[in-house]
């Protein structure tokens, strides 16, 4: 760890922090200004679908400008949108609040590259642990993100107005801290340099395909079951204090592996640790069925945490010898858009069968993702023993 993954992880943290208070109010809020029970996690959804609409143009903002210019102009944005998204909740304007939501989906957009540009930021051999720490550097939004949601909720009149002002203040420390990261100067672009290969030829490799699916799917998962767990907590009769302690061990989940995730896959493979992390997912599974009391929520949302830091941190690993240096904008935002894409299904299937079917239907429909994961690795696991390709 040098001083610019040191601030990168930093960073991180401050981006989860606002993705876990978004969680943790957004379900809620929507609930209660929603025209339809149904729509409640729409400001929810809007926030992935923002960021699935933004990988373009952030992909373009980072091949023009560089790593640091772009990812403050997401930082400015999850500012302003912070500052719309207080304004939507004090005069309830439900469609308000779900438009701030899509237009903050450009910070989400920025903020899933920290994890690449932590690679760009380590000697070559230690690549797949900078990844690992500073997505570790999540555990900061662990800690804050629950807390922040909890201490705000009543600074105000109106429920939730000063959570989404204090968001606006983490945005500006972020700002703080980027301009502080010496990125990698981009490429000087030269007439005769190869453009790299077209973007379907990258797709059309089973290591970059599984990498892709992997993230997606795994992301998927997690984005089901968390966006749901406030508001099915809430049916179940527990508090909003309840809620902000489950999200907290899940996200705990989610980035405290980040400090020997990197070790484990140079011990045993990246193959391996992605496998472990669908047994995980389906272990969450197990637990949530079980029951609603408070302790299966926890236990429930701590595993399907670090199943989901074992399959992202690995697809991310695995898919870096996919792509060369000159295609990486094009591939990053193409694995981005699958995993915005996927989420912003789930964030919406999430809100409809919660309120409409319930939590154990929710938890038996998340197996056929996690199913689809464990084939499409089993895939890639056979291509390679039957010497169909070469290591990733």
């Amino acid at each position: 760890m040098n001083r610019n993954l040191w601030l990168l992880a930093l960073c991180q943290g401050l981006f989860l922090t606002n993705n876990v208070t978004f969680i943790a109010i957004n379900g809620l809020v929507g609930f209660a200004m929603a025209p339809l029970g149904w729509m409640a996690t729409l400001p929810v959804m809007g926030y992935v679908v923002g960021s699935a609409l933004s990988t373009s143009l952030v992909a373009q903002s980072q091949s023009r400008f560089g790593r640091r210019t772009s990812f403050q102009l997401g930082l400015l944005v999850a500012c302003v949108s912070a500052l719309v998204g207080a304004w939507a909740v004090y005069s309830h304007n439900f469609w308000l609040l779900v438009g701030t939501t899509v237009v903050a989906g450009y910070y989400a957009a920025n903020g899933q590259l920290y994890r690449f540009a932590a690679a760009e930021l380590a000697l070559p051999a230690f690549r797949d642990k900078a990844v690992s720490w500073v997505l570790a550097g999540g555990l900061i939004g662990a800690i804050a993100g629950p807390n922040l949601a909890g201490q705000t909720r009543s600074l105000t009149v109106t429920p939730f107005v000063g959570a989404y002002l204090a968001l606006a203040g983490v945005a500006l420390l972020g700002m703080v801290l980027m301009a502080g990261i010496a990125f990698p100067a981009p490429p000087v672009a030269k007439h005769q340099a190869a453009p790299g290969r077209p973007l379907w030829e990258i797709l059309r490799q089973p290591v970059f395909a599984v990498a892709c699916a992997a993230a997606s799917l795994g992301y998927g998962v997690m984005n089901l079951l968390m966006a749901a767990t406030p508001l099915a907590m809430q049916q179940c009769g527990l508090g909003f204090d309840d809620a902000a302690v489950v999200l907290q061990w899940h996200v705990i989940g989610m980035f405290a592996p980040g400090f020997f995730t990197g070790t484990l896959i140079k011990r045993f493979g990246v193959m391996q640790v992605m496998a472990v992390g669908v047994v995980l997912n389906v272990a969450c599974i197990a637990v949530a069925l079980t029951g609603v009391a408070l302790l299966q929520f926890e236990i429930a949302l701590f595993l399907l945490g670090v199943g989901w830091n074992f399959l992202f941190t690995g697809s991310t690993t695995l898919s870096l010898d996919a792509y060369r240096p000159e295609e990486k904008d094009r591939a990053q935002a193409a694995i981005n858009f699958c995993v915005f894409a996927v989420m912003a299904l789930t964030s919406f299937a999430s809100g409809a069968l919660i309120t409409t079917q319930g939590w154990t239907l929710l938890n038996l429909g998340s197996l056929f993702p996690v199913l689809l994961t464990a084939l499409a690795l089993g895939w890639l696991a056979w291509q390679r023993r039957t010497g169909r390709l070469g290591a990733a």
